[in-house]
């Protein structure tokens, strides 16, 4: 008799139920059971790719199967070995308390973490004042330079030139895909560091004493450093001038516009980005578009 009931042969079939408690609950139940942990009542988390739910001070996050397209299995070891990593260099994250697979109808890979207290980042910037936005910046520029090292978690990772990247970018124009794939090959990024890769609001938390601490390293590749920074001006700052003098310190808008650019292109994120905070994909023939615009956006701050 299975404890999950569910169809799941594609995304589609995933996402439609992956944040039910009624789905997902007797699951929990039996993972908590394993792992010899109280039974607390589950509560929705933040939505996600995965299915995360609260139960007293755990969040509980179950990975979707293969059967989804996506490979759970290798998320969950990726993520609980970053987290393990992260949480020895002294940035502030949750502590895993167990990780593992439960096999029922499909084998489901999870991981259970202690629950952090904090506001998202996008709720508590809005009563924040200028001087406590450059604090913030500063604080996070802080985190990730200690987080922004080379690492060896991801031997086999190329986020500047994998194959199944650049399919999500097929909604540009075929100029600019091909400008896009020439301007990488030849541009030298640098180094390759250790990268949270979608430090969004609500995967920063912060508590009532300003304390910072970052969740969800799910999407965490090693990359160039650019591939952090330009999430974090456009996605998470959305250009707030205060919070980007924090973070960027004395940077010049032209050269925070030429980081973002070149982090845009190689991110995974890049194309939906641009599409939410700088304009349509019809209105970027070109490579040179895009710059133009993120300059002009930069310009006005």
């Amino acid at each position: 008799m299975y404890l999950f009931h569910e169809e799941i042969q594609h995304w589609k079939d995933w996402e439609r139920i992956f944040f039910s408690i009624p789905v997902f609950s007797p699951l929990i139940k039996k993972i908590m059971q394993i792992e010899k942990l109280r039974a607390y009542e589950i509560e929705k988390s933040m939505p996600g790719t995965n299915a995360v739910f609260k139960a007293g001070n755990y969040v509980i996050k179950i990975y979707p199967p293969v059967d989804s397209g996506l490979n759970g299995i290798l998320d969950m070891e990726n993520e609980a070995r970053i987290t393990r990593s992260i949480n020895a260099i002294g940035v502030e994250s949750p502590c895993i308390v167990a990780n593992g697979i439960i096999k029922d109808k499909y084998d489901f890979a999870y991981i259970i973490m202690n629950y952090i207290e904090g506001l998202p980042f996008r709720i508590a910037v809005k009563s924040m004042s200028d001087m406590e936005k450059e604090l913030i910046g500063v604080k996070l520029r802080d985190i990730t330079n200690k987080l922004n090292v080379p690492s060896n978690h991801f031997s086999n990772t190329n986020v500047l030139l994998d194959v199944d990247r650049q399919s999500r970018w097929e909604k540009y124009s075929k100029c600019f895909q091909r400008e896009r794939l020439n301007y990488i090959k030849a541009h030298n990024y640098g180094k390759l560091v250790l990268v949270h890769g979608d430090l969004n609001g609500d995967n920063i938390l912060i508590n009532s004493n300003g304390k910072i601490s970052i969740i969800d390293f799910a999407e965490s590749v090693q990359a160039p450093k650019v591939y952090e920074d330009a999430l974090i001006a456009i996605e998470l700052f959305n250009f707030d001038k205060s919070l980007l003098v924090g973070y960027f310190g004395g940077c010049n808008s032209d050269t925070i516009a030429q980081t973002c650019f070149d982090g845009l292109l190689i991110h995974d994120f890049g194309g939906d980005i641009i599409k939410h905070h700088l304009g349509e994909y019809r209105d970027f023939k070109c490579l040179e578009d895009l710059h133009q615009r993120i300059k002009e956006k930069f310009s006005v701050q």
